[in-house]
């Protein structure tokens, strides 16, 4: 859910219907973190930059509770994507699997797939011929 886009994620939820009681154990707040990476994968980390996230945590009727970080500032994603972190922990797990997760995964693998679609049409394949001198 963090990876998916908002618009997706909220209107998926809001198909749903589901009306849920909840309490904020932390009110969907914006915020940076820092980002490191390594050269090689082996390297000395170093940081790379900050990345604008979004928190929130909440608590439902039935004590379960769900968390969620998200990129960027929308703090209707954040809170949904813990509702949702909260009711998978129950028994609505299998509905908000088939109606939820399932659709958010088909659309990443679909864009991961026309990516991976339109890095290969800019391909270039570089071959070498071996020369052979032959002596006389």
């Amino acid at each position: 859910m963090a990876k998916a886009d908002s618009e997706k994620l909220v209107s998926l939820w809001e198909e749903l219907g589901h009306a849920v009681e909840f309490t904020h154990l932390r009110a969907p707040e914006p915020g940076l973190v820092m980002t490191q990476g390594k050269i090689s994968g082996t390297g000395a980390p170093f940081n790379l930059g900050e990345l604008t996230v979004t928190r929130c945590s909440v608590r439902l009727a039935d004590d379960q509770v769900g968390h969620a970080y998200v990129s960027g500032r929308s703090k209707r994603k954040a809170e949904v994507a813990a509702i949702v972190d909260a009711l998978m922990q129950g028994p609505a797990r299998h509905d908000l699997d088939a109606k939820i997760i399932q659709p958010l995964e088909a659309e990443m693998n679909r864009k991961r797939a026309e990516h991976g679609r339109k890095a290969a049409a800019t391909k270039v394949e570089f071959f070498t011929l071996a020369r052979t001198a032959t002596v006389k």
